[in-house]
């Protein structure tokens, strides 16, 4: 293969010959070299367009109890290279194709010591380099145990980095911009409370990690397809700058139990001098297998809204009483309690979303807090906190479902764990099958609080395997998930898109507990999303949180037209209109927006990007001439300026333009709005400012000459 050869490289600090294999990515601009180090430890380095990305790094396990692990006294006993390039169709996503392009090298080691073998196998794409350990069946490996993944990533410089703190239990941070050298002196202030959270290192961070280097590339390093392994995180030398992976440990400290055959999750680097080329990336998603679900049709993208921000922000509760301080299923009497009359979801206030849905043309209702057991759900250590069955006395199962279904509106599950992994995998076919008993095709999960069993965390190696046991298990039901405090994905949506989103990030709920950074949304594209979509659950219209819960002084940092722009901006087939219906009835010429904007893409577009700045994205809809545009704001003020040649040469246009008002900013007027409509067409140009925290949205509809009568030309 003519983009792959062998040199022999003289290392200069010895005498000795290295054999190092060389591969680049189909255009040539990406380029990987492999080596063995002068001790037979394997490492790599890694070019864009000549330029380095990674400097020479090592790679190899440490294993538990074993003296000779799997990192040094390498030979190489064989490399095979190839070549890929398909062109497949998601269920559900950006763009209604994808195409997988790479050449790869997969290097045969032998550990001349032990006589074990191990493969490394790259994947070099033209947006980045995958790679991943993998373990053929042998004689003298079989049941080992990852005691460190010793997978380094050696930078070449003090880059800016937009990263939140390493955690074991949550991602439920606010982004810090900083330098690598930065981030020790900052690693304390940028831990804030979580209700489960478990720091390892003055310098680790999370992955997905971005970062900028002062010559102009944007670098973003993850990892694809996490199964059966724990997840990564990355833990920075700072007086060399190298980042090398740190794996989430068990109740023991072991990091992976691995039996051969066996292989971990791809290590990825994403890299282009241009941001937008970032957002745009889908290698991840290409490191993943092709769908496991043979017939796909029951998966159906869902623009929904719920009895959840009423609860998030203290309005109401999840549970029904406050006469128990503790509760036993089965055996506390709910039927003679006393009711608290805070309690969300009651039959009349769920048939009154029910109508709302109906009315404005909602796919599904949200509701939380319809199940026993939220008196003593959250601190308790308790293992039996749900059974996912049984309604509050004010929740009648039976008329919601017919209500809803007289309405054409479809209700979603909700099941909160209470992170009591175990109970939930006891009552998991059960509470499926409950569900498509009623009528409900759609679940959101939650696993909040410190893991049961006690000691574990949320993204060890046994937490991932649970969240894909539930996911695997409701695509036998044919349900979809979408899991909250699960881990963040990694492209595994590819292989099962009954996952149609994750929470796994510091989302909207966030704005109601104190509050998020006005540029958290220009970040979360960069690095959260790179793995899948976020249940972000926009659409807040009342900003100021004491309005509707006088005893929460909260404010929301974003304007009404950056909310709008999230459903653009912020990817996922699942998306939510996260407002109290009240407060979209004082503004529906902006609601119109949530109404019109599509959740599935046959194209996107990324038109202008700067992680912390601004982005702006105009995605064309799934079987439509529509077209919608998104642009969110950081804390600068800024004009936009973007060109429509994406449209169709041929047609013309309807654009209807929310933005900001010219007195419009997060904090001092976020309600502050303009909505004005020009026709345009393939040769029309934009330039539109938006606010501090601010943005704006365009729907872009084909029309004919008749409707466009009268309205100014852009």
């Amino acid at each position: 293969m003519k983009n792959l050869f062998i040199t022999a490289c003289l290392c200069l600090s010895c005498t000795e010959l290295t054999l190092a294999q060389n591969v680049a990515s189909p255009n040539g601009e990406v380029q990987m070299e492999f080596m063995l180090l002068e001790d037979g430890t394997p490492a790599y380095n890694l070019l864009y367009k000549d330029q380095a990305v990674i400097e020479t790094s090592k790679l190899g396990l440490e294993l538990k109890n074993d003296e000779h692990s799997l990192l040094n006294n390498f030979e190489v006993i064989e490399h095979k290279e190839s070549d890929f390039d398909e062109t497949w169709e998601p269920v559900w996503g950006e763009e209604s194709e994808i195409r997988n392009q790479y050449n790869e090298l997969a290097v045969v080691l032998n550990q001349k010591s032990t006589d074990r073998q191990m493969i490394i196998r790259f994947r070099v794409f033209n947006d980045g380099l995958g790679f991943r350990y993998e373990f053929p069946q042998q004689q003298n490996l079989g049941h080992f145990i990852v005691e460190d993944e010793r997978t380094q990533f050696a930078m070449t410089g003090d880059h800016t980095a937009f990263w939140i703190p390493g955690d074991y239990d949550t991602q439920e941070y606010d982004y810090i911009e900083s330098r690598l050298s930065e981030i020790r002196g900052l690693m304390e202030t940028s831990i804030t409370e979580n209700l489960s959270q478990t720091s390892f290192s003055d310098t680790g961070v999370q992955t997905s990690l971005l970062l900028r280097t002062d010559d102009g590339l944007y670098i973003n390093l993850h990892e694809a397809a996490l199964l059966d392994y724990s997840a990564m995180h990355l833990n920075l030398d700072d007086e060399n700058m190298v980042l090398e992976s740190w794996l989430t440990p068990d109740v023991l400290g072991n990091k992976a139990y691995m039996i051969a055959p066996g292989k971990t999750p791809w290590r990825t680097i994403i890299v282009s001098d241009d941001a937008k080329d970032i957002l745009a990336s889908r290698m991840t998603y290409n490191l993943n297998d092709p769908v496991a679900i043979d017939d796909t049709s029951w998966i159906k993208p869902m623009k929904y809204i719920g009895v959840w921000w009423e609860m998030i922000t203290g309005k109401s509760s999840w549970h029904y009483t406050n006469d128990f301080p503790a509760v036993k299923l089965g055996e506390t009497d709910y039927e003679n309690a006393t009711p608290n009359d805070t309690h969300g979801a009651t039959t009349e206030n769920v048939k009154r979303y029910i109508d709302f849905a109906a009315e404005h043309g909602f796919d599904g209702v949200l509701v939380e807090g319809w199940n026993i057991g939220w008196e003593d759900w959250f601190g308790n250590s308790k293992d039996y906190v749900f059974d996912f069955l049984t309604p509050y006395p004010d929740f009648d199962l039976e008329e919601i479902e017919d209500y809803a279904k007289s309405k054409g509106v479809e209700m979603v599950m909700h099941h909160e764990t209470s992170s009591s992994v175990r109970n939930y995998e006891r009552h998991l076919d059960t509470a499926y099958q409950f569900m498509k008993n009623h009528g409900y095709n759609s679940v959101k999960s939650g696993y909040v609080g410190d893991i049961l069993p006690r000691g574990e965390n949320h993204y060890s190696q046994w937490l991932v395997d649970h969240y894909q046991y539930a996911i695997e298990k409701a695509a036998d039901y044919e349900i979809m998930v979408n899991a909250h405090e699960a881990v963040r994905p990694t492209g595994v949506a590819r292989t099962w898109p009954n996952l149609i989103a994750n929470e796994s990030a510091r989302g909207t709920e966030y704005q109601a507990f104190g509050g998020s950074k006005p540029n958290h949304v220009t970040i979360l594209p960069f690095t959260r999303l790179i793995g899948g979509p976020m249940d972000y659950t926009p659409g807040i219209f009342e900003m100021d949180i004491s309005k509707v819960n006088p005893e929460n002084d909260s404010w929301v940092n974003s304007t009404i037209a950056n909310q709008l722009a999230l459903y653009v901006t912020m990817y996922s087939p699942l998306q939510m209109a996260a407002d109290l219906p009240e407060n979209y009835e004082r503004f529906p010429d902006a609601f119109q927006f949530i109404k019109d904007v599509g959740i599935d893409w046959d194209k996107s577009v990324y038109l202008e990007a700067e992680p912390g700045d601004y982005i702006t994205i105009a995605r064309k809809e799934k079987g439509t001439n529509d077209w919608f545009l998104g642009n969110v704001n950081g804390l600068t003020p800024r004009t936009s300026k973007i060109s429509f040649d994406f449209l169709d040469e041929d047609k013309t246009y309807i654009a209807t333009i929310y933005s900001d008002a010219k007195d419009a900013h997060y904090r001092e007027n976020p309600q502050a709005y303009d909505i004005r409509k020009v026709v345009v067409n393939n040769r029309s140009k934009l330039s539109q400012p938006s606010a501090p925290g601010g943005g704006y949205a365009i729907s872009i509809i084909e029309a004919d000459k008749s409707e466009t009568r009268g309205l100014k030309k852009l």
